[in-house]
């Protein structure tokens, strides 16, 4: 389950190109850390970075779900395949 102590990443202020980059790699390193549950911070105000967020997510084998959270809508709660 994910809490406020689970890890968290900021995307604020990165390009479309360089949250490829980054996302991957944090997502990679919790998985080999075997943290089940991560935050990803892309904001609220200009959809452009979710959707990229949320496209590659999708498209990541090592993502099992995700959804955005209901009280922050700029805030995605990431579930990770860990074996």
């Amino acid at each position: 389950m994910y809490s406020s102590k689970s890890p968290t990443i900021n995307l604020h202020g990165e390009t479309r190109d360089t949250v490829v980059y980054i996302l991957n790699d944090f997502i990679k390193d919790n998985v080999k850390l075997g943290i089940p549950y991560v935050g990803v911070i892309h904001g609220y105000s200009s959809t452009i970075l979710k959707q990229k967020v949320h496209e590659l997510l999708k498209k990541n084998p090592q993502v099992d779900s995700f959804k955005v959270d209901l009280f922050n809508p700029g805030l995605t709660i990431v579930k990770l395949k860990i074996s």
